[in-house]
């Protein structure tokens, strides 16, 4: 297994593609970003250990963003028409389906509305949104779900189906020398956490999905993941646990804004949190306070009023709604 690592100009960080190599049988975990920067950057990494696009048999992609299935597509054709699998909740997203493409806007402007995004800044997003690349759809996608198995050569990889960052995401494991590891994608990340809430809006209840996802990654108690950004973690399970206990103290400052400010919208909320925000985080920052508010009227503790969410319990358990911490 290797690790090629490409650039990525529209979010943080630098993004993960995998080669896999087992007996005769070449895959692509992941792709990069739909940029000829990219793809050459790919295709040098390829280079470096003798492969080119055309060698790929399959291309695995962990969940729909562009910065991991962007390039599926080309490199698909470019191989003769290899397989392209993911998740049956993220493949309209990856093949470009129009009906699911349009519901996705629809479901956009009504998030905005909801969330109360000044008009300004809905332009800024819409423009930052409308300059990243389209997806290069693949002609042949397979979907999978959670439970499946995909072999690669001698290699085995078990779809853990791990939702939270968007409806689709999975993480693929398998057992290597004694150690049972796992490419992961966003599911969980070496430096910062990831995005809830604001990376699918198609995901009712993003947070409490992606809180049970953080869960059984630590119950898989995997010796070392692969993620679609930076570096292998050695510890997925501590890791696991700090960004549980990062939300942990999300949901109390949320609780404070509501306490100083309420009614409050996620907008309002968001800028509590994280002030101005700029490109993608217009979209991540409600995002991400939008599904703590959810997630916090899920378990009656706020409600939603016309002016927007205020608090019915004052003094809720946040052990209870975001879980305790295991240290």
């Amino acid at each position: 297994m290797n690790a090629i690592t490409l650039g990525n100009h529209e979010f943080e960080g630098k993004n993960n593609t995998y080669l896999l190599e087992s007996n005769g049988t070449v895959a692509l975990i992941d792709t990069g970003i739909p940029r000829p920067s990219i793809r050459d950057e790919l295709a040098d990494g390829l280079a470096a250990r003798n492969r080119s696009f055309a060698d790929v048999d399959l291309v695995v992609l962990t969940h729909f963003h562009i910065d991991h299935a962007g390039l599926a597509g080309e490199v698909a054709e470019a191989a003769g028409g290899a397989p392209v699998l993911i998740h049956e909740d993220d493949e309209p997203m990856v093949r470009h389906d129009e009906d699911a493409l349009d519901a996705y806007d629809d479901l956009q402007e009504r998030r905005f509305e909801e969330w109360g995004m000044p008009a300004d800044k809905r332009t800024e997003l819409r423009e930052f949104l409308e300059d990243a690349p389209d997806i290069d759809a693949p002609d042949e996608i397979e979907p999978i779900a959670d439970g499946d198995e995909i072999e690669i050569g001698d290699v085995s990889l078990d779809v853990v189906h791990s939702p939270g960052h968007t409806a689709g995401l999975c993480s693929f494991e398998f057992e290597r020398d004694g150690a049972r590891e796992a490419f992961v994608g966003d599911v969980i990340l070496p430096v910062y956490t990831p995005n809830v809430g604001g990376a699918d809006l198609r995901l009712d209840g993003a947070l409490g999905h992606y809180l049970e996802t953080l869960e059984r990654i630590a119950d898989r108690d995997y010796d070392r993941v692969w993620p679609g950004h930076r570096d292998v973690i050695d510890d997925p399970t501590g890791r696991a646990e700090t960004i549980r206990e990062h939300h942990h103290e999300r949901t109390e400052r949320v609780v404070n804004v509501l306490r100083e400010a309420a009614p409050a919208t996620a907008w309002e909320v968001s800028d509590a949190l994280f002030g101005s925000l700029e490109n993608i985080h217009i979209l991540h920052g409600p995002g991400e306070a939008f599904a703590h508010l959810d997630h916090l009227a899920d378990h009656d503790v706020v409600e939603r009023t016309d002016e927007g969410y205020r608090l019915v319990d004052d003094a809720p358990d946040i052990d209870r709604i975001v879980g305790a911490s295991s240290r």
